[in-house]
């Protein structure tokens, strides 16, 4: 049995939120962060991978195993922007772990789960249900999200330490 860690209380115990999975990918911190172009690039090709999970999860769902298009894009989603979090944070904003970017990372992600899924939701409602359709509501929805979220990170999320 371990001793318990003289410096922390019964209430920090109690109150303790683990930290997110990490990817080794580097050892940067926030303190040495990448110029604007270079987060932007890193961003996009981050949201092109993600999105290729997530997408190829929604239309597996919605299209190969008949699931209700919002169940179905929420899973994408969640996969998607789960994998996003993992390498942006590390690779596009070289940030060290912490709870409160994470919480508000996950807060984050739950507003534009809101907004992606409404838009996706909307035009797979005004469109017919067809895979091209599906496809240009996709877009449409992750674009708004990635911009929402690019800019969220970059200017406040981010910068917490």
């Amino acid at each position: 049995m371990s001793t318990p860690d003289p410096s922390r209380n019964d209430d920090e115990l109690e109150h303790h939120i683990p930290l997110p999975v990490e990817l080794p990918l580097t050892e940067n911190t926030a303190d040495e962060a990448l110029d604007f172009k270079t987060q932007v690039v890193r961003f996009l090709a981050t949201g092109v991978l993600s999105a290729i999970f997530d997408f190829s999860i929604t239309i597996a769902l919605q299209y190969g195993l008949d699931q209700q298009l919002s169940l179905a894009k929420a899973v994408g989603f969640v996969v998607g922007t789960t994998v996003a979090y993992l390498i942006n944070r590390r690779w596009t904003f070289n940030a060290a772990p912490s709870r409160a970017r994470f919480i508000a990372v996950v807060v984050l992600y739950l507003a534009t789960f809101g907004v992606q899924n409404a838009l996706y939701t909307l035009f797979g409602h005004i469109w017919p249900e067809m895979i091209l359709y599906s496809a240009m509501a996709f877009v449409i929805a992750q674009g708004t999200a990635t911009v929402i979220n690019f800019v969220v990170q970059r200017a406040v999320i981010f910068k917490i330490r």
